[in-house]
């Protein structure tokens, strides 16, 4: 930790630098422990300066986004954590609107309904950063990120920037390449249509009124955990429902009264509860029904010791 901080005095950073910064009320499931370093650019310039100068002395680089889809351990992330959301901006364009990638995509998806724009009604309401959605290719209510991006300011690990332009071929479900091609994004534009921002609305009211009812607001939680996989026949939620283990609970972590493929913090929960849930459930799923789950939440962190 010595040697980061005095990495860090070194650096000419606009942004922030924060040693030893708690993470847990950054995720979701506001579980977890503490970044050694953690850093917050507020430029593609500072996100370059960043990612050179750790690359340069070989300093492990987590990014973090608006922490939606990810369980942090207990023990915290060692090295240097880059929190992409003081990534801010909001341009309309003549195809859609620009915005930073730090930006909350359910915000981004109301700024262009009352601009009446269409094309992101179908993710209003879920939470995480707009470079998250990019990165998971985010669906929902038969709407998919792929479908309106245009294209992707992204600075890559060796601090080279660059703009990429989606091909279709290179995503699929809840799958983007930029799960293999590591890097920091820092501005998103998506290409969006003409809508009547009252009917729009509507829609996205809809959204919001269903994600309520399956439980996504009632405690923290990361919304789905496990992929769906078509070629199961039913949704991960019901397949979990099936064996009886809706409401199957380890300490403060339990799966959700709503939906099966939930799981919720209840009030104090540590991240490994969450963690021994999950596990539970995809184990008790493959041993009752021979199916293998994919899992959509990310386990970062340091898993080592007393996890």
């Amino acid at each position: 930790m010595i040697r980061l901080r005095e990495w860090a005095a070194k650096i000419n950073f606009e942004g922030e630098l924060i040693p030893d910064a708690p993470l847990a009320g950054r995720t979701t499931f506001n579980v977890g422990g503490p970044a050694d370093l953690l850093a917050r650019p507020v430029s593609e310039t500072d996100v370059q300066t960043l990612l050179r100068a750790a690359r340069a002395e070989n300093i492990e680089v987590t990014i973090l986004g608006g922490g939606s889809n990810i369980l942090i351990s207990d023990n915290g992330i060692r090295g240097l954590v880059i929190d992409a959301t003081a990534l801010l901006g909001r341009t309309i364009t003549e195809s859609g609107i620009h915005v930073g990638a730090g930006e909350s995509m359910s915000e981004i998806s109301a700024f262009a309904a009352d601009t009446n724009r269409s094309g992101l009604e179908f993710i209003y309401a879920m939470p995480g950063s707009v470079g998250g959605a990019v990165w998971m290719n985010a669906r929902c209510y038969g709407g998919e990120i792929v479908e309106i991006l245009e294209s992707v300011q992204v600075v890559r690990i060796d601090g080279t920037a660059e703009t990429y332009v989606p091909k279709a071929e290179e995503f699929g479900y809840k799958l983007s390449p930029f799960m293999s091609r590591p890097g920091v994004m820092t501005a998103v534009s998506f290409r969006l249509g003409h809508g009547d921002s009252r009917k729009l609305w509507e829609e996205m009211r809809s959204h919001e009124k269903d994600r309520e009812e399956k439980g996504h607001f009632e405690f923290p939680c990361a919304g789905s955990i496990f992929k769906n996989n078509r070629q199961f026949g039913n949704p991960s939620g019901a397949i979990i429902d099936s064996i009886g283990l809706r409401g199957f609970a380890i300490g403060k972590a339990k799966v959700s009264d709503r939906h099966a493929n939930i799981i919720q913090n209840t009030g104090g929960a540590r991240a490994h509860d969450i963690r021994a849930v999950i596990e539970h459930v995809s184990a008790e799923v493959e041993r009752q029904l021979g199916l293998q789950l994919e899992r959509e939440v990310l386990y970062v962190g340091d898993w080592g010791h007393n996890e």
